[in-house]
């Protein structure tokens, strides 16, 4: 960071003598003698910095960079604008903190109208927040958005990615709110089944679309299905693929949630993300964190304001939503200079781009002996029984610098294509394997 706060020992001692303190020790004297620390703390002592450095590239070298990444589950390769990486980190966006002075704020609050702006934009829907921790985050907070009083149940089908189902049981454990599971078919919501289980005791219908497998669900179906019964439907989708497929709001979807991490954000070993959460007007007063209104200031200049609630977590415990106070805004400022930076065509290509390697990927592994588990349509994620154990495949690719699917069983994978993954690329994995087979 440019501007370094230093604690030198002469500043230590001032602020001390402004406490009315001589020492630390007087400091800490009303504190028990056995609670305090009566050695020094067992740390080896500093090194240079080149001596750091070269240690730090030591240890970063044992990393695993893989040049050709196949696999997605929740977390994408995707290819992350120059321009993007260069605006997000500056010191002013990096070292923001959540504005508890909002109107002090003014750009901090215009780049989360922008972001709101933009996911309302893909979305269909006429508000968004800014936002929560991440896609599992914001299940949970959806769930939190849709129950009733005689309305405690929340229908879940299996093909949802399991991770966030689990968050999803884990925030709704103690507060009297079922969870049931819908059953599948051919990796789609077995509409049978659905219709068996609603009743008017379920508050929603959560679905994932595309589907952990990849499969593209029917949704508009699915909305005019549970609206008979009085019940919402909610979409947890991967806003990339929106570029391309129909928005939330037109299939009649009443919230749409997903994690925006393709939206520029680096894998970066799990985090932070960022969860998304936009939905229909109605719904706006539930709907949990920032929420940044345009207005006009005292001049008649325009201004933005947080808007139908103060601040971003709640005061009172039994108003209590969600407590979002670190740097999120940091994660939805980086997805909204994504989307300015590739424009609506540009998320458009990646989107199209990643749905045809997925396919031409899909029919060369059928080629080679591997099945699609699923006849359902996919967009750039499928499933496939290989002819041999994963661990196979995961080793053979492993040599060539690639980074396997994700292993859902000993001879099913769960493959991505991004629109980083070139045909170069995929011809390479698919000769590997040829080899394999032979």
């Amino acid at each position: 960071m440019a501007d370094y706060l230093s604690n030198t020992p002469n500043q230590q001692a001032s602020m001390l003598k402004e406490l009315g303190f001589n020492s630390l020790e007087d400091l800490y004297s009303n504190l028990p003698h056995d609670l305090i620390l009566q050695r020094p703390l067992d740390l080896e002592l500093g090194q240079s910095e080149f001596k750091v450095l070269d240690t730090l590239k030591e240890l970063a070298g044992k990393n695993k960079v893989y040049k050709t990444i196949l696999r997605g589950a929740g977390v994408e390769h995707h290819y992350i604008p120059s321009v993007v990486k260069q605006l997000s980190n500056r010191e002013e966006f990096v070292s923001a903190y959540t504005p508890y002075q909002s109107e002090l704020s003014q750009g901090i609050l215009q780049s989360i109208f922008e972001y709101q702006s933009s996911m309302c934009e893909i979305t269909g829907m006429d508000v968004c927040n800014a936002s929560v921790y991440d896609g599992a985050t914001a299940a949970a907070e959806a769930i939190q958005m849709v129950i009733e009083k005689n309305r405690r149940k929340i229908l879940v089908p299996k093909n949802m990615h399991p991770q966030v189902v689990h968050v999803m049981r884990t925030y709704t454990q103690w507060l009297n709110i079922e969870i049931i599971d819908v059953e599948c078919h051919e990796g789609l919501v077995d509409m049978n089944d659905l219709k068996s289980k609603c009743d008017d005791q379920c508050a929603a219908l959560f679905i994932q679309h595309p589907n952990y497998f990849g499969c593209l669900e029917d949704v508009q179906d699915l909305a005019q299905t549970v609206h008979t019964y009085g019940i919402k439907l909610v979409q947890y989708t991967n806003p990339m693929t929106l570029g391309y497929l129909k928005s939330p709001r037109a299939n009649g979807v009443d919230i749409a949630i997903g994690e925006a991490q393709p939206l520029g954000i680096p894998m970066s070993y799990g985090g932070p993300f960022l969860g998304f959460m936009s939905a229909s007007a109605d719904l706006v007063r539930r709907l949990p964190g920032r929420i940044a209104g345009q207005t006009v200031d005292e001049n008649g200049k325009r201004a933005f304001t947080l808007t139908l609630q103060a601040r971003e977590q709640h005061i009172r415990r039994e108003k209590a939503s969600s407590s979002i106070c670190s740097n999120q805004a940091l994660m939805a400022l980086t997805a909204s200079m994504y989307l300015a930076s590739v424009g609506p065509s540009g998320l458009k290509e990646v989107a199209e781009y990643s749905m045809r390697k997925a396919h031409y990927f899909a029919n060369e592994l059928v080629k080679l002996g591997f099945k699609l588990k699923y006849n359902s349509p996919f967009f750039h994620e499928f499933v496939t029984v290989g002819p041999f154990e994963n661990i196979i495949i995961e080793r053979a690719l492993d040599e060539i610098n690639v980074l396997s699917g994700l292993s859902l069983s000993s001879h099913e994978t769960l493959w991505c294509c991004t629109e980083t993954t070139s045909k170069e690329d995929i011809d390479r994995v698919i000769h590997r394997l040829k080899e394999v087979v032979a």
